[in-house]
């Protein structure tokens, strides 16, 4: 019998190829659907973004969070690699609570704000005490206890994204100026998921935003990062003092617990007694990422599980990288793998501006003017590395 091809129509031979293209799988999806309802009544949506490579990725419009990172291990084994919920539940419970931003974007400032004051333009500026007499994370409601609009979703030949809006209003918080915030994630079929972070005002304000995703390679609920390792490109950072404030200076990490210039597990010197080390119980310091000042996002620090060969690059065009140890995990929350965590659970990497810039004119700048726009990106790019090869 001869291929059914040879019986088809010339015309129709022309356009086979065209719909065989059409037919052919993309190589990044998305996919919408419904995630809950919040007690005030605002519906929540949950995009997942697949790669034909084995990424999945899940973002919710409640707090812009990044719900699930799904990636394989050198056996191809899918987990995600990301702490967080399986229910809103969890979600709104945890913001109820004060929260611990599990993979939430934080805004309109991330990080502390020392008394919770600022001058800027000639202006004094209050932000609610979240942590003592600290500010953090953008005061009582923050940026991650908002449901954000969905503003488009795009499909290319190479990735697939969606783009969040929020609408921060002038006082919002104590801060100045209407605030106009749009984060699009976008996952590639390289396994890359970029955070591209833009924000306008029409007075003058400060922003700092970052992503506050919790990473285990191992798979979220498999117990402690500690041997996890973890190089971080930064040759300083910034002391605190005992309220975790910036004391304004850039200490060399070399000598210190915080020297990641060469690769070691996290939890080598974690337990160390140097007063920085015990003032933040664990890790909790902001690394000052070399190569500044970079218009396109550079390496601030390479993660690697040795035991499932999951590996997670975080490039930035931010100049500081927090990286917290989940000193604050106790074992009031379950996720989606029936687990509790517990500290050192998960590592939260977050590239963001300096703790308590405003009030640190040698620090990079957080102010933002009308006409300008904030503009800056994270990308997290996740892989595998080969067992190591026995030697005898």
């Amino acid at each position: 019998m001869k291929p059914f091809f040879y019986a088809l129509p010339l015309a129709a031979l022309l356009v086979l190829p065209a719909i065989m293209a059409q037919a052919a799988p993309l190589p990044v999806t998305l996919a919408r659907a419904p995630f809950g309802t919040t007690a005030n009544g605002q519906a929540v949506e949950r995009f997942t973004l697949a790669s034909i490579t084995g990424m999945r990725v899940q973002i919710l419009t409640y707090g812009g969070t990044i719900s699930a990172i799904e990636a394989p291990d050198r056996a191809g084994h899918v987990a995600d690699v990301v702490l967080g919920f399986p229910t809103l539940a969890g979600y709104t419970g945890d913001s109820a609570q004060g929260g611990l931003f599990f993979g939430s974007t934080v805004g309109r400032v991330a990080n502390r704000i020392a008394q919770g004051t600022f001058r800027l333009d000639g202006h004094t500026y209050h932000i609610p005490a979240t942590e003592g007499t600290t500010a953090l994370h953008g005061g009582r409601i923050g940026f991650d206890k908002h449901v954000w609009t969905v503003e488009g979703t795009t499909a290319t030949a190479h990735d697939a994204s969606v783009t969040l809006g929020l609408v921060s209003p002038d006082g919002d918080q104590g801060f100045p100026g209407t605030l106009s915030t749009h984060v699009t994630f976008t996952l590639n079929d390289r396994n890359e998921l970029s955070l591209h972070y833009r924000a306008t005002t029409d007075r003058p304000t400060i922003v700092n935003l970052t992503n506050h995703s919790y990473f285990n390679l191992g798979g979220e609920g498999s117990g402690s990062v500690e041997n996890h390792v973890l190089r971080i490109n930064a040759d300083s950072y910034t002391p605190v003092d005992a309220h975790s404030i910036p004391l304004g200076t850039i200490a060399p990490v070399a000598g210190t617990p915080l020297d990641f210039r060469t690769p070691h597990r996290i939890g080598e010197r974690l337990r160390d007694t140097t007063p920085q080390m015990m003032i933040t119980h664990g890790y909790d310091q902001n690394w000052v990422v070399n190569a500044r000042p970079a218009s396109v996002p550079v390496l601030a620090a390479r993660l690697v599980d040795p035991a499932s060969g999951r590996t997670l690059d975080v490039l930035t065009t931010q100049p500081g990288l927090q990286v917290y140890t989940g000193n604050a995990l106790d074992g009031r929350y379950t996720g989606p793998s029936g687990r509790t965590y517990r500290q050192t659970d998960g590592v939260a990497l977050e590239a963001e501006h300096y703790p308590d810039s405003p009030n640190h004119p040698n620090f990079p700048g957080i102010e933002l003017w009308p006409g300008q726009t904030y503009d800056e990106t994270t990308i997290y790019r996740l892989g595998v590395e080969p067992e190591p090869r026995a030697h005898g």
